[in-house]
């Protein structure tokens, strides 16, 4: 079984911790979770667990791919994230308040994030113009991988280097990102308006885009 790099977790485990049903661990353990499950492939309890964690052998880590669209209005806040890029300059999101926010979870390692980076570049040079911001969060990677990556892949947005999972554990209370690749897209409120666990189309982010865009600020 490929794994997340650092993982050092057997495949039975894997499909043990999988079968356990949802909500019988306390908040603080389903927290630190999170962060157990985007270091170690199909090893975490919590929020990773609960969305019923596999390997499928392309060295990333999956939940249950789909997507959640919220209610105009009804969606979590976002958190206040703050980091530093892999160019080494410090990023807020609260720079891109009043804009369209598309944050975008992935590795070099992974291949769906690979499948899926060229709809982000092409989607984030369409929208820039609408005031649409895209932002990468890179997990568990090397910078120098990450920028070869964005370099091969023509991707101008910047990314926020998150060695240590520390800005998906913003998110644990609100939309945590349940597997890598996961995309986030976030209206001018705030408030996350929809979750993509796994890769993204062009056509399909398009469409949260577009109803993200429609939603009052």
């Amino acid at each position: 079984m490929s794994r997340l790099p650092g993982s050092a977790c057997p495949a039975g485990s894997m499909r043990r911790r999988a079968a356990r049903p949802r909500g019988r661990r306390p908040a603080a353990i389903a927290a630190l979770a999170l962060a157990s499950g985007l270091a170690l492939a199909g090893c975490a309890a919590g929020p990773i667990a609960q969305d019923t964690p596999v390997s499928n052998g392309q060295s990333f880590v999956s939940g249950n791919s789909g997507t959640t669209v919220f209610r105009p209005g009804a969606g979590p806040v976002a958190p206040t994230v703050t980091g530093t890029a892999l160019t080494g300059a410090k990023l807020s999101l609260a720079t891109y308040h009043g804009d369209v926010v598309v944050m975008n979870f992935w590795g070099s390692w992974c291949t769906p994030c690979r499948e899926e980076a060229p709809a982000l570049a092409q989607l984030a040079r369409q929208f820039r113009a609408s005031g649409v911001r895209f932002v990468g969060v890179d997990i568990r990677d090397s910078p120098a991988n990450a920028e070869a990556f964005m370099h091969d892949f023509g991707i101008q947005y910047p990314s926020l280097n998150d060695p240590g999972d520390e800005i998906a554990l913003d998110f644990r209370s609100t939309v945590p990102p349940a597997g890598i690749p996961t995309t986030l897209v976030i209206a001018r409120s705030g408030r996350v308006t929809a979750r993509v666990i796994g890769g993204t189309t062009y056509d399909g982010l398009k469409q949260l885009i577009t109803q993200a865009a429609a939603e009052p600020s």
